[in-house]
C-alpha cells in the first residue's frame, strides 16, 4: 500500500457536482492498493497514519499527531500511485489490485483508520472520477509505502 499525507488547513471531494466530503484542519490521504497487499500491510499503514506527528507545536517544529489538533481526514482511492512509468510514454497500472482486492482494503483501512483517531474520517467514492481540492498546509507531504518501511 502506499499513502500520500497531506497537512491540510482545508480539503473536499466533489463528485458529479455535488460536494461529498469537506474538512478543516487535519490530512488528505490518497491511498494505493497493490494487488499483493494484506491486512497487516493496512493495520501498519493505519497505525503510521494515526500517530505520525506532522502538526506544528508552539515552537514551530512537527511534534504534533492529528489527536493533538483534533484533526480530520479524507481518504481518497488512488489506483494511479502504483504506475510504472519504466518503458513508453504511458504508465502501466498492473500492480494496482483490482477491485475485488482493493474496494474490501480501502473499507477495511477506513474503517480502522476511523477507529484510531478521534476526529472524523470522510473519502471520495472508490472508483469515482473526484475533484480534491486542498490547502496543503507547509506545503507538508509525506509518502509511506508499506513495501518500503523505512
Amino acid at each position: 500500500m502506499k499513502a500520500i499525507i497531506q497537512r491540510v488547513s482545508q480539503a473536499s471531494v466533489t463528485i458529479h457536482g455535488a460536494v461529498k466530503s469537506n474538512i478543516g484542519i487535519g490530512f488528505l490521504v490518497l491511498l494505493g492498493i497493490e494487488h499483493n497487499d494484506t491486512i497487516e500491510d493496512m493495520q501498519w499503514l493505519v497505525q503510521k497514519i494515526a500517530n505520525i506527528r506532522i502538526f506544528n507545536d508552539e515552537q514551530g517544529l512537527m511534534n504534533l499527531d492529528i489527536h493533538a489538533v483534533h484533526g480530520d481526514i479524507i481518504v481518497v482511492s488512488q489506483f494511479t500511485l502504483h504506475a510504472s512509468t519504466k518503458k513508453g510514454n504511458r504508465p502501466s497500472f498492473i500492480k494496482a489490485a483490482r477491485p475485488d482486492i482493493a474496494v474490501p482494503l480501502y473499507e477495511a483501512f477506513v474503517a480502522q483508520l476511523q477507529q484510531s483517531i478521534q476526529g472524523t474520517v470522510l473519502t471520495g467514492e472508490f472508483g469515482a472520477d473526484m475533484k480534491v481540492n486542498l490547502c496543503n498546509d507547509g506545503p507538508v507531504t509525506i509518502i509511506i509505502d508499506t513495501k518500503q518501511k523505512e
